[in-house]
């Protein structure tokens, strides 16, 4: 990455892979906008068991992330999987752990968005999108959601709303992403990109 490339962070939770490929197309979206990358970062699993450590590398997917990740990005876009209309306990235990971030002012003024996926049609995706953009507002954060002015929004029947990108993956995990949702989340990322450009350039 040179030093003239916006970091775009992509941080994410995902248990089956629904929430990973939402990241992946956003992260898309964030690279078609010239002077972007999109940085994908995890969080660890959270065990019920105390003693239970993770490995310092993931099997598989992106690394995990680190608090420095959060100071070097010019934007960021939060995703994690529906858990009973909030977002995942890992994702959660990641934001508790970020009070020197908050306090120093570190993502103040930066861009975000959220997404999320569902096993259900139902199954809290606005109040779970919602519950991801509290810890960001606390930080400063501006937000951004998907206009309107996105034909897809009026016509998609498996998931996308106005405060983020959204999937509903089925009982089982495997129902495809549809077209309108792919359009919309690679949109999303593309904004993310686009609002952290214009913001880099105002205050340069």
């Amino acid at each position: 990455m040179s030093t003239s490339t916006l970091p775009i962070l992509v941080l994410y939770y995902s248990r089956h892979g629904s929430t990973r490929k939402l990241a992946e197309l956003i992260g898309q979206g964030i690279d078609s906008v010239a002077g972007c990358e999109a940085r994908l970062r995890t969080v660890p699993a959270v065990s019920t068991v105390t003693e239970a450590t993770a490995s310092a590398v993931p099997d598989e997917g992106a690394p995990y992330v680190e608090l420095r990740d959060l100071e070097e990005c010019a934007a960021l876009a939060l995703g994690s999987p529906t858990r009973f209309g909030n977002m995942a306990a890992p994702m959660k235990y990641f934001w508790d752990g970020t009070t020197s971030q908050w306090l120093a002012g570190a993502l103040a003024g930066k861009p975000a968005c959220v997404f999320t996926s569902t096993g259900s049609l139902h199954g809290g995706q606005e109040s779970t999108l919602l519950s991801m953009m509290l810890p960001l507002m606390h930080h400063g954060m501006l937000l951004l959601g998907v206009p309107y002015t996105q034909a897809e929004l009026m016509t998609t029947s498996t998931g996308g709303t106005p405060y983020g990108a959204s999937h509903w993956s089925g009982v089982s995990g495997t129902q495809a992403i549809s077209a309108e949702t792919r359009t919309l989340t690679i949109a999303l990322g593309k904004r993310l990109a686009e609002t952290a450009v214009k913001l880099h350039k105002a205050g340069a």
